[in-house]
């Protein structure tokens, strides 16, 4: 459903994703794991055609991103990492218009919206303007734009970060609902302990490079174990000024 080859980006003298090859099939649930600047944004927008790769290619969902990116556009899902809504519309809103983007009617688009509501518990928000609602909210109605037009793919940009445990489980659980009716989701996230309990696959990258790439129950340790070797490393220094108090 998702194949790079030789996918790379250049900004002038510096390539910032290089040679990015992989391969993954319908339902799986791959996490695209790596410190910052390591090229995983670079290659999210690549793969959802906001930007043309230097060179490579790739098919999401049968399509070529780069020959058919207006295709491209309406057979994915996007989370971008700043969610991208509108202040001053509100939850049910935000629904409403983007059905008619996708060519639904009105009794379609409402009904897909009543039940993303409810299976994303924003029922009792749907009247809540966005710049009145929690980073929960405002991630669960981003979800919830991705998921309208019911795409094959999902690319979604850190879908847990700085919200609560019972908004992550809604957001894990549905994820894992749509991955077994064959959707694939591909997705960043620096909170491996959620990663390890949705993810079917993994792929690691480091300074624009894959340094891992295997289904999760490949992986020979643990996934914060295989990260510290390969990606980063922790840093552990003395500060012996710290809590010095006992005498």
């Amino acid at each position: 459903m998702i194949s790079a080859r030789n996918l790379s980006k250049e900004y002038g003298p510096h390539r910032v994703v290089d040679s990015v090859s992989f391969e993954l099939p319908p339902g799986s649930i791959c996490a695209f794991l790596g410190p910052n600047g390591a090229g995983k944004s670079t290659t999210l927008k690549m793969l959802t055609g906001l930007l043309a790769p230097t060179s490579g290619e790739a098919t999401v969902a049968g399509l070529d991103i780069r020959g058919q990116s207006l295709q491209l556009k309406s057979a994915i899902g996007v989370l971008p990492e700043h969610l991208g809504l509108f202040d001053h519309l509100t939850v049910e809103e935000h629904l409403n218009m983007a059905g008619p983007i996708y060519g639904l009617g009105k009794q379609e688009t409402s009904r897909r919206a009543n039940d993303l509501l409810r299976a994303l518990a924003l029922e009792h928000g749907r009247d809540t303007f966005a710049d009145h609602c929690s980073h929960g909210m405002r991630k669960k109605t981003a979800l919830a734009l991705a998921l309208l037009h019911n795409p094959k793919v999902l690319f979604l940009d850190e879908p847990f970060e700085g919200i609560d445990p019972v908004t992550s489980k809604t957001i894990r659980d549905l994820l894992g609902s749509l991955a077994q009716r064959g959707v694939t989701v591909f997705f960043t996230s620096h909170i491996l302990s959620i990663v390890e309990r949705l993810a079917t696959h993994y792929i690691l990258i480091r300074q624009g490079r894959i340094v891992w790439n295997s289904e999760a129950a490949a992986l020979p340790s643990n996934l914060e174990q295989m990260y510290f070797d390969l990606v980063e490393a922790p840093r552990t220094e003395e500060l012996p000024w710290l809590g010095s108090f006992l005498s």
